[in-house]
């Protein structure tokens, strides 16, 4: 039997092949170097699989290319391969609030972003998220002035994140959360799942049914990576 555990070989879809096949034939000709050589980077760490999906990776560039985005933020960075995506694709005077904890991890990936020559986009913030975006909803002038924002943190909090950051958006602003398909478990009875994805999963459907209810946004879940809900901000 197949372990449960968390992977990336088959992404949500049904086979291996099926999976390398979308990989090979138009996410890695199209992947920059810099993310390649970050992906590479990320690859022996002992949680790459918190890494962003290059699909889903590859979805993020073209939503922040649709929407034009110049000032984004990111809730959790982890080694940047998002952060990293974002700042080789907005403009060379955008900018990126990237919150994280974790700044040993975020310095994995910091040489493949001065090589690439966009660090001067990101300000790196240290810390949990939820005081940051209280604080800078402190400032009237933040509110409704980012042009998108993608989560990929703990799970538990999506639900504060989001009630923050969509007053942080501006109207038709774009949130993307990751992880909101947890491994395919929140389609499964929660008998049959490991104990490990218990707490996530359980904040995973919690999360869809609120971001459902939500009449502030629009929303479409794709299932790429480990599941993808994008979001709108309507007003």
């Amino acid at each position: 039997m197949e372990s449960e555990k968390p992977t990336e070989e088959t992404g949500l879809l049904q086979t291996h092949e099926l999976y390398k096949y979308i990989l090979e034939t138009n996410v890695y000709p199209r992947e920059p170097e810099p993310l390649k050589e970050l992906r590479a980077l990320t690859a022996s760490h002992p949680w790459a699989v918190m890494g962003t999906a290059p699909d889903a990776g590859q979805m993020i560039g073209l939503l922040l290319k649709i929407v034009g985005a110049k000032k984004t933020i990111e809730v959790g960075v982890f080694t940047g391969y998002s952060l990293l995506l974002t700042a080789l694709t907005i403009p060379d005077d955008g900018k990126i609030v990237a919150i994280d904890p974790d700044r040993e991890a975020y310095e994995i990936g910091l040489p493949v972003m001065k090589k690439a020559k966009v660090e001067h986009k990101i300000d790196f913030i240290e810390s949990k998220a939820l005081p940051v975006l209280d604080k800078m909803l402190e400032n009237p002038d933040n509110e409704g002035s980012f042009d998108f924002a993608f989560v990929d943190a703990d799970k538990i909090n999506y639900i504060n994140y989001h009630e923050r950051i969509v007053k942080l958006l501006k109207v038709n602003g774009i949130m993307v959360y990751d992880n909101t398909l947890w491994f395919g478990t929140v389609a499964k009875p929660e008998s049959s799942v490991p104990d490990y994805f218990k707490e996530g999963r359980v904040s995973a459907i919690q999360l869809n049914k609120s971001l459902a209810a939500d009449p502030r946004i629009d929303i479409s879940t794709v299932p790429l990576g480990d599941g993808l809900t994008i979001c709108r901000r309507l007003y």
